[in-house]
């Protein structure tokens, strides 16, 4: 199965603060807040959602073309998704604009702040789809967060292609108008949101979660610390637990994560029961971890994780395809 991943490349600026946000919030001056926060940590790395997402089919053997808009700072990062089987045929350099930055700070709660700066990614819109079709079959296209008119432009170029996507628009969904979420949600094989951007979404299509489910596929939301939830029209919702996190590191890139797991299952022909408990498996892996891409993955860790959390059939289902595709 042959899947291309559109969406934001980046780099992580990832910082930890040792106090509470909420410590600092005052009520009734929230209209007005000028706020510092004093960082023990930092860490910078790679990441971007189409990037992770991409990654980690590339580990899992599912071996992805990665399509986005990058600077010309991009040479070591080509180097790093190379060695990890991502296709970056399609991916564009501008000369003229830094790769996309994205700088996070979390707390003791685990609760973020964040401001991400877009850049190149301004110039995915000009990226078409068209040329990586002629070469051979596209079986699905993810549609992650990007330049709002990249992400309309592919998904419209999906449609006259007739190649299936998933609608991804999880952080992008603020800056969308409601014809913009229409577009991009209507017709998609999979959508995928967490539940925040589940209702996000429904507000601002103006559609219930009947009619959504009535134009997509199947609706994959995840629920942190409580698995992942898959909805279909006239059927009942399928939830997934979610796999117990030894400690967590750092929350930032589990639901790419869970999305490369659960797209590999999906390419391997795998039910969706199977294809969200491997999602969920690598979700916490990364959990686990600094960074979204600095985890490691391995077949006999992995089928532990899914052993202890759902059992020893799904264990040795999981475990087979992985030792195979030599994860």
């Amino acid at each position: 199965m042959r899947i291309a991943v559109t969406g934001s490349i980046a780099v992580d600026h990832l910082m930890v603060y040792p106090g509470r946000f909420a410590d600092q919030l005052i009520p009734g001056q929230l209209d007005r807040v000028s706020l510092s926060f004093l960082a023990d940590e930092l860490e910078i790395r790679r990441g971007g959602v189409a990037a992770n997402i991409a990654l980690g089919l590339g580990r899992l053997g599912v071996r992805p073309l990665l399509a986005g808009a990058v600077g010309a700072d991009f040479a070591e990062y080509r180097a790093w998704l190379h060695a990890h089987d991502v296709d970056t045929a399609l991916v564009l350099v501008s000369s003229t604009l830094h790769t996309a930055r994205f700088v996070c700070t979390t707390d003791a709660d685990q609760n973020q702040i964040a401001t991400f700066y877009a850049g190149a990614m301004s110039a995915a819109r000009e990226i078409s789809l068209a040329p990586a079709a002629a070469d051979g079959p596209l079986d699905l296209v993810v549609v992650a967060p990007n330049d709002p008119a990249a992400m309309l432009r592919h998904t419209e170029e999906c449609r006259t292609l007739g190649i299936a996507f998933a609608a991804d628009p999880s952080q992008q969904l603020p800056r969308l108008t409601g014809e913009e979420a229409r577009q991009l949600v209507d017709g998609a094989r999979f959508l995928f949101t967490n539940e925040y951007e589940a209702a996000l979404l429904q507000q601002l299509t103006g559609w219930s979660e009947e009619e959504v489910l009535g134009r997509v596929g199947s609706w994959i939301t995840t629920l942190g610390s409580h698995g992942a939830r898959i909805a279909r029209a006239g059927a009942a919702p399928l939830l997934v637990p979610a796999v117990p996190a030894a400690a967590i590191a750092d929350p930032t890139g589990a639901g790419d994560a869970f999305r490369s797991g659960f797209l590999a299952g999906v390419a391997w022909g795998w039910t969706f029961e199977r294809a969200a408990q491997l999602g969920c498996a690598i979700a916490t892996v990364v959990l686990e971890s600094v960074g979204t891409q600095e985890y490691k993955l391995s077949a006999a860790d992995l089928t532990l994780r899914i052993e202890h959390a759902y059992g020893a059939v799904a264990a040795r289902d999981v475990g087979q395809q992985l030792r195979g595709s030599g994860v």
